[in-house]
């Protein structure tokens, strides 16, 4: 069965796996990878999953704006909702992308108010980048719509299929790589 918080989410474990077979179209050792191709998922500081990207479902985008950064942007904004007060380079290396693209998606993410810039405290020649309610808005939203496109797909399905079909479908997507 299921680990973690999977256990007591069976539609967690396919959002989760939904994300990652989304991200996919990126073959293992790829730089910018998603996360279940280069380790371990990111975790809150609660201990949860990271599930804060956008799913690309036929038929249905959400409503958010996808004009800059896409997945990748989603990423940047999860990882420093899990782990906040970063650098550039430490969110890439987080997303999975190379620093001048990270660049990019943290100063578009800020023209549109969704993380803040800092000096850091301990070295002024370092910025802390930091998430703003803005972004933790559209990260909820996000997660929402994600969700309930995934409720709305496994309707039909008791309780133990969905958890039957969370089981498979990440034991899909772990294999995936091989």
């Amino acid at each position: 069965m299921h680990q973690g918080s999977q256990d007591e989410d069976p539609v967690a474990a396919i959002e989760q796996a939904v994300i990652a077979l989304r991200h996919s179209r990126h073959g293992p050792g790829h730089r910018g990878a998603p996360p279940w191709m280069q380790g371990p998922p990111m975790h809150h500081r609660d201990g949860s999953a990271e599930t804060e990207h956008m799913p690309m479902m036929r038929g249905h985008r959400g409503q958010h704006d996808r004009s800059f950064g896409g997945a990748a942007r989603f990423r940047l904004l999860g990882a420093l909702r899990a782990r906040g007060g970063m650098s550039v380079s430490e969110i890439a290396e987080m997303i999975g992308v190379d620093q001048p693209r990270a660049s990019r998606l943290v100063n578009e993410s800020a023209e549109h108010g969704l993380v803040t810039r800092r000096a850091d405290e301990r070295d002024a020649r370092r910025s802390v980048v930091d998430l703003t309610e803005a972004g933790r808005a559209m990260l909820d939203t996000a997660n929402a719509t994600r969700r309930s496109a995934v409720t709305r797909a496994i309707e039909g399905f008791t309780p133990e299929e969905t958890a039957t079909f969370a089981d498979l479908l990440t034991r899909f997507v772990n294999n995936w790589q091989r």
